[in-house]
Order: structure tokens, then sequence, then C-alpha cells
């Protein structure tokens, strides 16, 4: 044992036996133990002590197994009390003992002794003074011991202890119930309420048979979530113990053996229960992960009520010290540098579903893969035409939903990225191609985990690994549970419905289709587009989520530097600036939602038109970068000055295609002025709104019905989800809801926060203003936005007259413009374009009478002349009018012509 002492006496008195020291591990019965010493270097020698001179009843020992006949044998009447009475008084505390009689059996008889020296309690005198034990029967008294003995043992009797009290002792009898017929019923019932136990044996580190009280129940417990190193039985019956088994149970047996505990019933596996075991001195699950004896299992971690991320935490403070099982463990990212194991970056473009390209603060361009997750894939062989090219974004179920969940979330946006591990880069097979290096990651925004969200939408499903595969995500039991949340809900991969189908046709260099293609999308206007993929600076495909097609598109009024192309022979090398041209187009619109309108197509069936990225125009910016030049076929176009300025400032700063740029000599030329003929195409407008400037803001009669259908449903979202008074802060420029006089809420856009009670608004969709508190504020739903319909109030200003500048005299003018056209119906023709808003004329949708000529004719304003040529007719009768008033005196005209001496002071000119 740990410690033994040899007691003095004269040499010739009878030998004294030798005082040994222990610690108690276990309590066999009520008159055997098992003793143990100090562990050096590995678990202690252990012995069994039988208490001389007594005797106390057997325990229940149920049938061997392989004894089919043989029956189960119940307790002895007051054998469990005598049982717990000695496990309550020694486990775990140091004895002493000595050894009065050893069988040839080896079988050791002696005295025992709480304490360190036999001045202690000896425990076979307490059992019989408690009535638990008897003297052995034929036992004489004939020592100071055995009388002292037989004394305890009157005592007892005199006072009816134990069982010496009236009864035959049966209630001291347990009911044991080593087998329970259903499980799951079991666990369920209790509740994950913790259940008073003693455990009864510790089979390895992470699994031991508990006594559950009060009703008697003996199971097996293996701790949730954990495995601890086994003892592999050999065929010849034999146990060999896998590295740290020993010391591992050991681990467990000196802290939990014959303890009394509480265990919370977790889940059930086959007949043994999953379940957490709490002692006050701590937790032993979290405690073996902590010390590196045990490890974490994927299969019943998630059941462990006291949280996963405990478990990984304890497992990775052992994983980092190396302790025990782990001492030969290389951490995944071991050979990374911190900044390289976690970051900050900018994610330029979404790969099908489980991978990003991100652009760090470097510059560089990286790769990420989210950890531990699998995108949506084909099931099966025969589920694709062999015929037909596969097109996974659009042909694998899902692929294409997971895709649009990452893009609208992330494009653009900065993420924080943890590298979780480096997957090595792996030749070809039969089965499987051959995959370059792998940087997986989990990747966060707004602490929220893509990959989680990801799961938890149906959209990926998580990969499962080896128990020994540490290479795995940090959040890899969030991930199962985001999993089995999905597949309890049926989203997505786990859904019964039928998968969405992806019809999308491919209509790039299809000259056929884009010939039939394109006088519809001129029609269109502006239409929607996401960007798929950038050829060149200039040249790019597009997916148009509305017309379910992708198109080639080359962008108009621009000539870009070409790229490199491989030609059959030979490669072809880039132009200077090819790369940074494509460089800056990927950056700014790849996967990015876009507005184009088609003008043409080319002989190769590619679509020409303007891109539009958060309203500039991609053609400009790119003249404005000097990374490409105006083409001449620009002229024709409403963007042709702004492309000219653009690159008029370019070349003042001499950068990029402009570098070796020298102005040329001006040379006097007379500007020969192209005769037009004025275009007259009027459409029907709704005029809602006129501002004291004499501007107005009109809606498009073709587009209402979209209005009142997103109003309609805009405000049917609203009352189901009300905003939070007050809990909306308005920013300058921000788009969002606004509660009117009418008490209805309508799409705003905050023009200036003077205080959270003043907040200036317009209104998008009818161009009034109006000051409000930010209670009357909300965030505009983004099923809603301007993306989905466009602001409908559009402002413009009359044609070929001038406001009065005398406040009197523009509000005469005001007053009749609102009485006659405000909340009407007319038609509207685009005259010329200015710096402030399009100048237009005005009809009548009833009479065809023009609005402003009306104005004139009244005398409210004056006629602004303009010399182009094809506005000469109308300004011929708009100065015949004018003339007309000014010879009836009305209005302005009342006191004659006062241009003359007068025009400074009223602000006209002639």
């Amino acid at each position: 044992m740990a410690s033994s002492a040899q007691s003095g006496g004269s040499s010739g008195g009878p030998a004294v036996p030798t005082v040994q020291r222990g610690i108690v591990k276990m309590v066999l019965s009520g008159c055997a133990i098992i003793v143990r010493g100090q562990p050096r270097g590995g678990p202690p020698p252990e012995r069994q002590i039988n208490l001389s001179n007594i005797r106390a009843g057997n325990l229940a020992r149920r049938a061997a197994a392989t004894q089919p006949e043989a029956k189960d044998t119940p307790d002895e009447p007051w054998a469990f009390p005598a049982r717990e009475f000695l496990r309550k008084k020694l486990i775990g505390k140091e004895v002493c003992f000595t050894i009065e009689n050893k069988t040839p059996q080896g079988r050791e008889y002696g005295m025992i002794y709480l304490g360190k020296d036999t001045n202690g309690e000896n425990i076979a005198e307490s059992l019989v003074a408690e009535g638990l034990a008897t003297r052995r029967e034929g036992m004489r008294a004939n020592n100071p011991e055995q009388n002292r003995l037989s004394e305890c043992e009157e005592q007892a009797k005199a006072a009816k202890k134990g069982m010496w009290s009236e009864g035959n002792g049966s209630h001291t009898v347990r009911d044991l119930k080593y087998t329970i017929e259903n499980p799951r019923h079991f666990v369920d019932s209790h509740h994950q309420k913790p259940v008073n136990a003693i455990i009864e044996h510790v089979r390895d580190g992470s699994v031991v048979r508990a006594l559950l009280l009060p009703d008697y129940y003996l199971v097996t417990v293996m701790l949730s979530g954990i495995k601890c190193p086994t003892f592999r039985r050999e065929a010849d019956g034999s146990e060999t113990p896998e590295p740290f088994a020993a010391e591992a149970k050991f681990f467990t047996e000196s802290r939990l053996l014959q303890r009394d505990v509480q265990i919370i019933l977790e889940s059930c596996h086959n007949q043994n229960i999953l379940g957490t075991i709490l002692h006050p001195n701590g937790n032993i699950t979290e405690l073996l992960l902590k010390e590196g004896f045990a490890r974490c299992v994927d299969w019943s971690i998630a059941v462990y009520t006291r949280g996963a991320e405990k478990l990984r935490a304890a497992e990775r403070f052992a994983k980092e010290r190396r302790l025990r099982i782990w001492r030969d463990y290389v951490a995944p990212t071991a050979n990374l540098d911190q900044k390289d194991k976690q970051f900050v970056a900018k994610v330029m473009q979404v790969l099908n579903a489980d991978a990003i390209v991100v652009k760090l603060n470097s510059g560089d361009y990286k790769t990420i893969h989210l950890s531990s997750i699998r995108p949506p894939r084909l099931e099966g062989e025969n589920t694709q035409d062999k015929n037909k090219k596969l097109r996974p974004l659009y042909d694998i179920p899902y692929m294409f939903e997971a895709r649009e969940f990452l893009r609208k979330k992330l494009i653009g946006k900065k993420v924080n990225v943890t590298v979780d591990y480096i997957r090595p880069a792996s030749p070809a097979t039969e089965t499987v191609p051959a995959f370059s290096e792998r940087t997986c990651a989990t990747v966060t925004i707004g602490g929220i985990n893509i990959a989680e969200a990801l799961v938890s939408k149906g959209l990926a499903t998580v990969i499962r690994y080896r128990q020994d595969d540490d290479q795995r995500s940090s959040h890899y039991d969030e991930l199962l549970a985001a999993e089995a949340r999905a597949i309890k809900n049926g989203k997505g991969l786990h859904s019964k419905k039928e998968v969405p189908i992806h019809r999308v046709a491919d209509i790039s260099g299809d000259t056929q289709k884009a010939k039939q293609f394109l006088p519809f999308l001129q029609r269109a206007g502006r239409s929607e587009a996401v960007v798929e993929y950038v050829f060149s600076g200039s040249r790019l495909k597009l997916y148009l989520p509305k017309e379910t097609c992708l198109i080639t598109f080359l962008l108009a009024g621009i000539e870009c530097p070409r790229g490199a192309r491989n030609l059959p022979g030979l490669v072809q090398e880039g132009e200077p600036f090819s790369e940074e041209a494509t460089l800056f187009t990927k950056e700014l619109v790849l996967q990015r939602e876009v507005e184009v309108e088609v003008e043409s197509m080319d002989k190769a069936g590619n679509f020409i038109g303007w891109l539009h990225i958060d309203g500039a125009n991609l053609s400009v910016l790119l003249v404005e970068h000097a990374l490409s030049k105006v083409h001449f076929t620009a002229e024709r176009s409403s963007y042709y000055k702004s492309l000219l300025s653009a690159e008029e400032a370019a070349k003042q700063k001499k950068e990029k295609v402009w570098a070796h740029y020298e102005e040329q000599p001006v040379e006097e030329v007379t500007p020969v002025l192209e005769e037009k003929e004025r275009s007259a195409s009027y459409k029907p407008v709704f005029v809602t709104e006129i501002t004291d400037d004499l501007h107005f803001y009109v809606q498009d009669v073709e587009t209402g019905t979209q209005l009142e259908k997103l109003m309609e449903n805009m405000r049917n979202d609203i009352a189901s989800h009300p905003p939070v008074e007050g809990s909306y802060a308005p920013r300058r420029g921000e788009f969002c809801i606004a509660k009117f006089v009418d008490g209805e809420w309508y799409r705003a856009r905050v023009e200036k926060v003077e205080s959270p009670a003043k907040v200036h608004v317009f209104y998008i969709d009818y161009g009034n203003r109006e000051i409000l508190p930010s209670t009357r504020l909300g965030t505009l739903p983004p099923a809603f936005s301007t993306r989905v319909l466009p602001a409908q109030a559009t402002e413009y200003a009359f044609a070929f007259i001038q406001v009065p500048q005398d406040e009197d005299a523009r509000t005469d003018a005001v007053d009749s413009v609102v009485r006659d056209i405000q909340n009407t119906q007319c038609l509207l023709n685009v005259e010329h374009l200015s710096a402030g808003c399009p100048h237009v004329t005005l009809q009548f949708a009833d009479s065809k009478g023009d609005v402003g000529l009306g104005l004139v004719k009244e005398g409210l304003v004056m006629v602004e002349v303009r010399k182009e040529k094809q506005f000469q007719k109308v300004i011929t009768e708009y100065l015949n009018a004018q003339e007309s008033a000014k010879s009836a005196r009305l209005n302005l005209w009342r006191y004659g012509d006062f241009r003359a001496d007068d025009a400074d002071e009223f602000g006209y000119s002639r």
C-alpha cells in the first residue's frame, strides 16, 4: 500500500501485526472493502480487506448470463444498510488496517480503523454497535477486541438497533430492477430533471453503472458527448487497454465510484442511457475532456443539455496543451500566422453554394470554402440527360436558391473569416475529380454564421467525419443542430414538396434567338439584371430574372482595351490596361443587381446597351477612370455629354489609357447646326404635385396599376407587422416609409434631419414633401424597395416659358396650374434636357390644349425664346400668344410692357 508502519514491542512478546494504510476505493459489502494506495505514474495497487470476527448480510447478485437456469439472488435483510453505513463513512477516506489472517486462497481478514493509526474508530465495532453486523458464530470472547464486540452486540440488542429491531427486516431489502422495458419512455418521463444515484461500477472513463434512487434501477450510463479510451476484449477473454484507458478509468473512479451524485438522463442508446453526471465538485464530462482523457463524439454531443460549446472548449483546452490522448496533436491551422487565421475581407464573388472569393486588405484575392458543409448535388446517375450539358447552378435542385441566398447576403459586404483547416490537394480517382488545396473557414457577417444560416434553410448539408478527423468547422455542433431543425421543419433539400425547376434560356451567342428577343428588351426600357460573369471591362454575361434568360451584354458608347485571347496556334496579347479594366468592372458589378438598357445587337447575337449600378452608368465610370475611350457611336445617346466630360477630365489627369495624351491645337471651326425635326411623342401621365417654382411631378399611367398593387401589398404587410414607434433612426438619403396626414403609409426618402422631431421627407411616388417626427417613420421593407418598383414621381419643368420672379405673380401662375392640372391625367412630350430636369410640353388629355401656351395666353408667364431650328414653329406660336396677352393687358401685362426699363428689377430679360 501507500505506506506501512511496524509497531514496536518487546522481543519476547507475541508478534504485533503490521499497521498499513490506504484509501478506501470501494465498499463491497457490510464486511468487505477495497483499499488503494497513492497513484504514482499510473493507477495505484489495490487489495481487498475483509473484517475479522463479524458477519454482515450478503448483497443481491444478478444471475450469470451464461447460466440460464440460475436466478437472481436478492439482498439479505440489513445487508444494504450495512453497505451504505460503510460507504458513507469510508469512501475516499484514509484508513489504517492490520491483517490478522490470510486464507490459502489469498483472502485477507483484519481490523480496519478510520484515520492514520489504530486510535481511530474501529469499523467492525461501529457496525456491530449499530446492529448492522453480528459476531461470527462460535467466536469466543478470549481477547480484548472480541470482548468489545460482544459488549457492542449486547448494547445493540438492548437498544433494538438494526437487525435487533422488531420485524424481519424485509423493508431493508431492495427491489432491484436490472432492465428497463422502454428506455426511451423512461428517459423522457424524467424530463431532464436530476435523478439521485450512486455510482456502483466504473467500466471505463466515460461508462458507469449507476443505482438510480429511490426506485433502485441499476442502469448503464454513458456520458453524453464524449468517449474515453476503452479496454478491448481479446479472443481469449483478456482485456487490452487502449492508451490512457486505465488512467481515464482511475480518474473517474477516484472521483465518482460509490459517491452520491445526480444524473441528468438525456437520451438512450439501446439499453444504455446517455446522461450527464453532476457532483458537488464539478462536471466529470468536462473534467475528462479538459484533462485530455476523452474526446468529443458527434453522435451524442447534441443531447448534452449543458451546451455542446462547453465540451468543445474543454477539448480545445486539452488539445492546445497536448495533454494525454492529444500528446501528438497538431492543429489544422498550426502552420498559419495569426493574421492568416482570422481576418476581415470583402466578398467579391459567390462560387456555387459553398465557396466565396474575398478581397483581402492587401488587395489579393482568396477563395474561401465554407467549413463542413456540402452544397446541393445531383442524386443518382440517371438524373441528367447525357446529351445535355449540365449547368450546375440551374440544373441541380436548390443550387440556385443557395447561391442567391449567399449573393444577396454577402456580395460587396465585409465579412469575418476564421480559418478552421486547410484541406490538402487530392489527385483524381476513377470516381472523384482532382481537388486543389482548399482553405476552409467559418464566415460570419453581423454575428451570423453564414454556413449555419445556409444549412438551417435546407440549402446545404453537413459533412459527417470520422471520429478522429479534426479537420472540421469550429462551430460543427451548431451546424448539426441547424441541419436537425431544417430536417424537422422540412426546409429546402429536406422538403417533401416538388423541387424547384429553373428553366433558364441561354441566348448568348444565339443570333436567331437574340433577334427575336431584341424588340422586347428595347421596349422594356430599363430591365433588372444580375451580372453572372465579367469577360472583360466592357463584355459581361447577364441573367435577366423576369425574362429568365442569360445574355451576353456589351457596354455601349465606349472603346475598352481588349484582353488577351487564345487563337488557334497563338496567344494574342491583351492591350495595355485591359486587365485593370476587367478588374474594375468585376469589383464594381460582378454578381450585383444592375439595370440595363438594350439599344441594339451585334452580328454575333450580343446585346449592346447601357448598364447602371446604383444609379451610375458603367460606361461613364470606365471613361472617368481612364480605362476606356468614348466611341463615336455614343453621339446619338443621351449619355454623350456625360461621357465627353468624363473623358475630358481623364485626359487632363494623363493616366492609364491617356498617359501619352497630348492636346491638339484648337482650330476655329464655324459650327454648322444640323437642322432637326421637333419630336412630338406624347405619353399619358398623371400629375401629382406642383411645386412653388412651377415644376411638377408626374406618374407614368402605364405603371400606375403596379404602384397601386405595391401600395396595397405594402400596407397589408405593415398592418400585420407594424413598425415599433420610435425604433427607426432616420439618415439623410435613406429610403423609408412615412405616415401621411391621411393616416396611410407611403414610400419616402429622408432629405434632411434637423432633429428627431423634425425630419424632412420626400414622397418618392407622388413628389410632395413634408416635415415629420421620426415616430411617423419606419424602415422600408425590402420587398417594396425601389429595386422592386422604381420611384414613380418624375420631376419636369415647362418648356419655352419663363417663371415670374415676382412672388405674387409666380403664385398666380402656380395657382392656375394647380387648378387646371393637379391630380388629372395629361399628355407629356419631352422637348429638351436641362441640368435640373427635362423640359416638356403638357397637353390636356381631353382637349389636347397646350397647358404652357395657356399660361402665356393668360399673361401669367413670359416666353423663353430658344434658337434651335426645330423649335421655331412652336416658339412663334408662343410669341403670338404673348402679344395677344400684352394687347389685352392681362396679369403680367396689366401695366403694359414693363421689360424695357424694369427688366432687371423684375428679373426678366428679352
